[in-house]
């Protein structure tokens, strides 16, 4: 296999490249998997707390820096592992009749670039239904129990009405009203059809993940006879785990409401 594949021609540098955004796309799983736990509050309280969340996720300078990252690493790690496939199916143009079974022969291992294409879909899915509606569609605004518009930082503001996402007060400008995401994110999953996709999407990121954690470290140095055993089988629980609870979340808001 040429060396030049991928849009890093480096074979060194896309090795370790795409190992590192792996691992951190790994965390980020994690830390977007945590505050996702709070749509299953679904009280006023819990709401509130989502929507807090939301706020903080999108007005917090050092979370804005680690969003553009995460960004930047899902496209690269997405886009070259596709450009990879696509250069070795060119590159063989015809299937072996046979494969020798063995580690490589993995039905994810062999199938990256097909993953990657489902799971790019899926980002930009997500992100349009939510992610970019929050930031500039229209969405509704978090008003308490009693009826009244809140402030970005939860303040109730008694009396106050909603005028082109500030809250008024006496014909004066309190301040930015608070959206209500978690009444986005609830109505989209009432689509049976995105609830599915959302569904198909964690199983190819199950796959993906199943070969990834592995490799990345793999590819990094960090396996020896020592833990190898340990690091395959924590990146099989990781593979399960975290997508699956990532899947449970769409049909549980379809099924609440």
């Amino acid at each position: 296999m040429s060396e030049s594949k991928g849009l890093i021609k480096s074979h060194i540098v896309k090795k370790y490249w795409m190992a590192l955004t792996g691992l951190f796309l790994c965390v980020f799983l994690i830390g977007h998997l945590l505050g996702n736990f709070q749509l299953f509050a679904t009280d006023y309280e819990g709401i509130l707390q989502f929507n807090e969340y939301a706020v903080f996720m999108t007005t917090n300078p050092a979370v804005r820096v680690l969003s553009i990252l995460t960004y930047i690493s899902i496209l690269f790690h997405a886009v070259d592992g596709i450009v990879i496939e696509i250069a070795n199916r060119k590159a063989r143009p015809t299937k072996y009749a046979y494969n020798k079974p063995g580690k490589s022969s993995m039905w994810s291992s062999r199938n990256m670039g097909v993953l990657g294409t489902i799971i790019l879909a899926y980002i930009v899915v997500h992100m349009q239904n939510f992610w970019y509606k929050y930031k500039w569609g229209e969405i509704p605004f978090m008003k308490s129990e009693g009826g009244d518009p809140l402030l970005i930082d939860g303040t109730v503001v008694q009396g106050g009405a909603l005028e082109h996402g500030v809250v008024m007060l006496e014909g004066s400008v309190v301040g930015p009203a608070m959206k209500d995401l978690y009444t986005v994110v609830l109505d989209g999953f009432q689509n049976p059809i995105l609830v599915a996709f959302y569904v198909i999407a964690m199983i190819a990121i199950g796959f993906h993940l199943s070969h990834g954690v592995a490799s990345a470290f793999q590819s990094l140095g960090l396996r020896n006879d020592a833990y190898t055993s340990i690091i395959k089988k924590a990146g099989y629980a990781f593979a399960i785990v975290v997508p699956a609870l990532f899947a449970i979340i769409p049909i549980y808001m379809y099924l609440i409401a």
